[in-house]
């Protein structure tokens, strides 16, 4: 097998004898880490020829650490560091010293969604990678490598390949009224990407942004991270409350306002097409620019389909952010921005000051996707795969847990909204439901300034119906444990 060269330094002048500065480098490297139990160590004449001395320096060095118990000789078989080398635990990680510089602190970080084996995790709404069709987006990559390699392993355009970008403007067009063409897109990787660019470009230090009171943390920080001055802004039953809204453009100049308005993040409520009009004009009118995240367009159930903010008629000043993640799956990190091209050209130039260029192999072969139509198949068998998870996580919890939880079955998205009887203490529930085997948190995790409420999100598109099921009972379980 091969190995990397072990790099070791050694000074002449120094004084030291060499067969001891070396003795001395190795079992420093492994004291701290940088060499673990039971790697082996290079070959005395390997060593010494790398090094320029003569190989009994290398032998006299390595006989000083085997004397220390720090490495081990295997006859015919080499060298390698002691499985517990004296005064080194086990395994001890590479030590890594504090900087002396100030550090802010750590940036808060959503709920992993990471699933221990047998622990059934209902606090995110994402695809079951389990649905993927790998074999066919393996196809499709393989041709888009074979057939246009070398191009597309090279340095491309930072706006994304223009054949997927052609193919998401023809879907944008087609099934969510926005008349694009590829020049207004930018393939990203991820919403989470694209959100970063989209602040990055467009907002400044002290910058005010309007946000949904409950939310997504994630995106907070991303607004944050880019020195902008959040204000939350209440919602019910019709998504973003608009009167307090122009409330607070009276009172401060707002730079921007970022919304979920197709399936509201976390509550999954679909804004009035009547607040859609208002909000699009105060917007406009007082120009403010309006960031719509459409995360998961694709999956509504009921109704007619609903359109973005910037497919209306005043939507000038809307900057449009989706993702392809939902649809396939979250390590497949493919997104977009669509914006008109004085913004989309400053976009572009943020994109290149951190990340050149996307993965131009995996744009071409979802890029190949679109063209057959599979990835359009693919979505709507995922469409009505969720659909029947969404009405079994809705008997589920109806069946097991309704004396306890009160919701309305969403029109759309991947989660349920759930309001909890006020006599039941959420936190105490979940540390239960957790020792049950299943994974869920309130309100509090989506909260703007962490205030608590008796709701709950339980996403129903991760498991099958069976596995909703179960996770409704172990939920019922552990609230009788709480009781």
């Amino acid at each position: 097998m091969r190995r990397w060269e072990l790099t070791i330094t050694l000074d002449a002048g120094s004084g030291l004898p060499l067969f001891l500065q070396l003795s001395k480098a190795v079992a420093d490297d492994i004291r701290i880490g940088r060499l673990k139990p039971g790697d082996v160590l290079p070959g005395t004449r390997a060593l010494a020829e790398r090094l320029g001395v003569h190989r009994n320096t290398v032998i006299t060095s390595y006989q000083e650490l085997a004397a220390e118990g720090l490495v081990r000789s295997q006859w015919g078989g080499g060298t390698f560091v002691a499985e517990q080398p004296p005064g080194s635990p086990m395994g001890a990680p590479a030590t890594i010293p504090a900087p002396s510089y100030e550090v802010a602190p750590p940036i808060s970080r959503p709920p992993s969604a990471r699933v221990p084996p047998g622990m059934l995790m209902m606090f995110r709404g994402i695809p079951d990678v389990r649905l993927l069709p790998v074999a066919m987006l393996a196809r499709a990559y393989r041709r888009a490598v074979s057939g246009h390699g070398r191009a597309l392993l090279s340095y491309g355009d930072p706006q994304g390949h223009v054949r997927i970008r052609s193919e998401l403007a023809t879907m944008l067009s087609r099934s969510r009224g926005l008349p694009v063409t590829a020049e207004n897109v930018m393939v990203t990787r991820g919403s989470q990407h694209a959100l970063d660019v989209v602040a990055r470009g467009l907002l400044a230090p002290g910058d005010i942004v309007g946000v949904e009171r409950l939310g997504d943390p994630s995106s907070r920080n991303v607004l944050r991270l880019a020195g902008a001055h959040l204000v939350p802004l209440p919602i019910d039953h019709e998504g973003l409350d608009v009167d307090a809204l122009a409330a607070l453009i009276a009172r401060h100049r707002l730079r921007a306002i970022y919304v979920t308005p197709h399936h509201q993040f976390p509550t999954t409520v679909v804004m009035s097409a009547a607040r859609r009009v208002r909000l699009a004009k105060l917007a406009f009118d007082h120009g403010i620019a309006i960031i719509e995240d459409d995360y998961d367009h694709e999956f509504h159930y009921e109704g007619k389909p609903i359109l973005p903010l910037a497919a209306g008629a005043d939507r000038a000043n809307v900057v449009y952010v989706g993702s392809l993640s939902k649809v396939f799956a979250p390590g497949l990190r493919t997104g977009f921005i669509v914006a008109p091209p004085r913004v989309l050209d400053r976009l572009v130039g943020v994109r290149i000051a951190s990340d050149l260029q996307g993965d131009a192999a995996l744009e071409c072969a979802i890029a190949d996707l679109l063209e057959d139509g599979e990835l359009l198949r693919h979505i709507r068998r995922m469409r009505k795969i969720y659909l029947v998870r969404r009405d079994a996580l809705a008997s589920a919890l109806d069946r097991h847990l309704g004396g306890a939880l009160h919701f309305r079955v969403p029109d759309g998205g991947m989660a349920v909204w759930a309001s909890v009887d006020a006599d039941i203490d959420i936190a105490a529930w979940a540390r239960a439901g957790e020792r049950q085997g299943v994974l869920f948190c309130g309100a509090r995790v989506y909260s703007f300034d962490g205030s608590d409420e008796p709701s709950l999100r339980l996403g129903f598109s991760y498991h099958d119906e069976t596995e909703l099921a179960d996770a409704a009972r172990r939920m019922a379980r552990a609230l009788k444990q709480t009781r």
